[in-house]
């Protein structure tokens, strides 16, 4: 299911259309520190400033709203956007528990990458709604990887969870690496096939990346921060509840290039995650079950809306773009001029986004897609400061 024309036509808002356009420059310029951030996610969680921070990270007016303080410090910040959070002690409290779940992220070998941070995803940091700090056990480059998604039910049957353990393999193989939420079932069986080719993982958790939930995945999760990473926007310490798992789907399809959907009953919350992914502009594949059941219906109510149809690595690789991508040196020329954004990059330079709009004649909505697939293959790579250059692998 390609949803990338449904999601423009859905009336989507306008901070929802494009958002790299505006949050680069708040990248490239804000003073903030580690602190700043964290503290900012605290009143992302707890101090009901969600609505403004999400405004403030992808709204266009929000970045020339801020003007200076994009070069200020968290009091500024938050007193531009909301001066209610700043009211009432809020901030202070914010302030110390940013400092609480510091110390025990270096306590516990967690990484906080915030959303400046060259090394957020850049396919997450262009969602709706993407998180103010990740926190991450493991491997941070992990994530730069293209990544899939594999999903399904918890009380996957026994081919449900043979599936998702043959499609994470060979993804796996392919040098994909696997996004799931480490539940029963489908999810980790999924992970278990990546790990059994030594291939990447990524377990994405609806509880802070130190408390695990189920329990009895702890040596799968170990398993995974070897070969992979944990991640969760909630901060250590957190311990899991229901409303955090919606919340942690719309990361597992943000993070992805695509999801693709193993035996779902239609309440699962697998589905969840495709609605998302639709959402984001995310490829949504299924794969096709047992009619006499009923176990399948979420997936098979997919595949009747056009979702793609999976019956093995080869279809998800296709949807993707993967296949073929490896071309020749001969044919490297050719696939230069013909690109809309690679024809226009020349060797040496760097670009930023305003740049690119004015060359290739893309919108942000297309350019931004293009560039994160250019990204993925290693035939660009951004700099600090939010800027793209054409690799040597570029042509």
């Amino acid at each position: 299911m390609s949803p990338r024309s449904n999601a423009a036509q859905a009336g989507c808002p306008a901070w929802d259309r494009g958002p790299r356009l505006c949050i680069e420059p708040l990248r490239r310029d804000t003073r903030m520190t580690l602190g700043d951030w964290v503290a900012l996610a605290m009143l992302w969680w707890k101090g009901g400033g969600r609505p403004a921070i999400v405004r403030w990270l992808v709204e266009p007016r929000g970045a020339g709203r801020m003007g200076a303080g994009c070069r200020a410090s968290l009091e500024t910040v938050v007193s531009a956007i909301d001066p209610g959070l700043a009211a009432s002690g809020r901030l202070a409290r914010a302030r110390a528990a940013a400092q609480g779940a510091l110390e025990a992220a270096h306590a516990g070998g967690i990484t906080a990458v915030p959303w400046s941070d060259t090394r957020y995803p850049t396919a997450l940091a262009a969602i709706a709604d993407p998180p103010p700090v990740l926190w991450i056990r493991g491997d941070p480059e992990a994530l730069r990887a293209p990544t899939v998604a594999i999903v399904g039910s918890r009380a996957g049957s026994a081919y449900a969870r043979d599936v998702g353990r043959e499609l994470g393999s060979g993804l796996a193989r392919c040098g994909v690496t696997v996004v799931s939420g480490l539940a029963r079932g489908v999810d980790s069986a999924a992970h278990r096939g990546a790990l059994a080719v030594d291939g990447r993982t990524v377990g994405v958790l609806g509880s802070g990346v130190d408390i695990m939930y189920p329990p009895e995945h702890s040596g799968l999760a170990r398993d995974v921060m070897r070969r992979g990473a944990l991640v969760s926007e909630l901060p250590p310490g957190t311990t899991p509840k229901p409303a955090y798992f919606p919340q942690r789907n719309r990361l597992i399809s943000g993070l992805s290039r695509a999801v693709v959907v193993v035996e779902a009953s239609t309440r699962s919350g697998s589905l969840i995650t495709a609605r998302l992914a639709l959402e984001q502009g995310r490829e949504v594949m299924a794969v096709p079950g047992n009619v006499l059941t009923g176990r399948n219906r979420g997936a098979h109510a997919l595949l009747k809306d056009g979702a793609k149809v999976v019956e093995d690595v080869a279809d998800i690789l296709e949807e993707i773009g993967l296949v073929g991508t490896r071309v020749t040196n001969t044919r490297a020329d050719e696939l230069v001029s013909k690109d809309p954004v690679l024809r226009h990059l020349s060797r040496g330079e760097s670009y930023d986004l305003d740049d690119l709009i004015a060359l290739s004649g893309l919108d942000g909505p297309r350019l931004l897609p293009r560039l994160l697939e250019l990204e993925l293959a290693g035939r660009v790579a951004r700099r600090d400061g939010g800027r793209f250059h054409r690799t040597d692998s570029g042509g």
